[in-house]
């Protein structure tokens, strides 16, 4: 019976897995938790330094809300993002390493 219990959390588990690298997998949402990672940012920022549109980076925005991979901060007129799921922080770091570090191939 324990073979079952493991196979069932390893199951469970890998569908985890899988609905964060379907969210990852949108170049947008990627670059957007890339920049959060190194910080919070207003919307305005998001768009200035990724070069995303407004319409397209707050559709983005709310999938990785919805998703519970960022979450907001009010100041006065302005919304604050920032990474909140340690996970997709790690899956971001390693990328960033394999990717855009300097040992990338």
């Amino acid at each position: 019976m324990e073979d079952v219990l493991e196979l069932t959390q390893m199951q469970t588990a890998a569908a985890e897995a899988c609905g964060l690298m379907k969210v990852l997998s949108n170049p947008d949402r990627l670059m957007i938790l890339c920049q959060l990672s190194q910080g919070e940012h207003r919307v305005g920022e998001l768009e200035s330094l990724l070069g995303i549109v407004q319409p397209t980076l707050s559709q983005q925005l709310t999938v990785l809300r919805d998703e519970a991979l960022v979450a907001t901060r009010r100041d006065g007129k302005h919304i604050y993002y920032r990474l909140e799921s340690l996970r997709a922080l790690a899956v971001i770091q390693v990328l960033y390493d394999q990717f855009c570090g300097k040992t990338k191939e």
